[in-house]
């Protein structure tokens, strides 16, 4: 039976996402979500208060700090940080089992998730770093934010430098100067990563039998055309 038309069988992949609060991460990856039904979010276990409108189970899984600790504690976590006193983390088992379906993974996570992900599963990842078009705009978009203490504004802009400073970490960079240029640009690294041979899994099977095939053929049109070589048209 022929292989033509079917697709090849792929290895999942872990989109990382990492900015500095504010850099618009959060609307990007909502927007690439809602354009790519083969791309599904790693839903994160917190101990920090939801925000308005966030929901257990779709933006994150909200826990006590005594239950992080025993999720830590039993080695179920593939990453997991402190960021401005809380804490999150990442269920391995559901990932390693999406990438080995061939489901892709969004990670909304900082550096400090990012480099833990990449150490773990390093051929399996692909890092983004999005930066905001000023340091002007970065303030004015965290002042922006209503749901945030004073303090906790603070925080974020201190913060920012650090978070800045692990740019170089990263496989791509993007200056989120326009939400539509940004996302189309994300999109773009998504589709030519999927495309990466190593990921390609299926091409171990579909190559040889290509090849093996490519060779079957060659040697039936040879055998059909000797006898027209032994006896030449006059």
């Amino acid at each position: 039976m022929s292989n033509a038309g079917q697709s090849l069988s792929r290895r999942g992949l872990c989109l990382i996402l990492s900015s500095p609060s504010g850099a618009g991460k959060t609307t990007v990856a909502r927007l690439l979500l809602a354009s790519d039904d083969a791309l599904h979010s790693s839903i994160s276990v917190t101990t920090r208060e939801p925000r308005p409108r966030e929901k257990e189970g779709v933006d994150y899984s909200f826990v006590s700090r005594n239950q992080f600790e025993d999720l830590k504690t039993s080695g179920d976590l593939l990453e997991w940080a402190e960021v401005f006193g809380n804490l999150y983390g990442t269920p391995a088992g559901p990932v390693k089992t999406a990438l080995a379906e061939g489901r892709d993974i969004l990670f909304d996570v900082d550096w400090q998730g990012a480099a833990s992900i990449a150490a773990l599963l390093p051929n399996d990842v692909v890092r983004v770093f999005i930066l905001p078009p000023s340091a002007e705009e970065l303030a004015r978009r965290i002042h922006a934010r209503a749901s945030e203490s004073a303090r906790q504004i603070e925080t974020r802009l201190k913060g920012a430098a650090v978070e800045i400073d692990h740019w170089t970490e990263y496989d791509y960079v993007l200056v989120n100067r326009n939400i539509d240029e940004c996302l189309a640009a994300l999109k773009a690294i998504l589709t030519a990563e999927r495309l990466r041979r190593h990921r390609q899994v299926g091409l171990m099977d579909f190559v040889p039998a290509l090849t093996s095939a490519a060779r079957s053929r060659a040697a039936s049109d040879l055998a059909e055309a000797a006898p027209d070589a032994e006896n030449p048209k006059r």
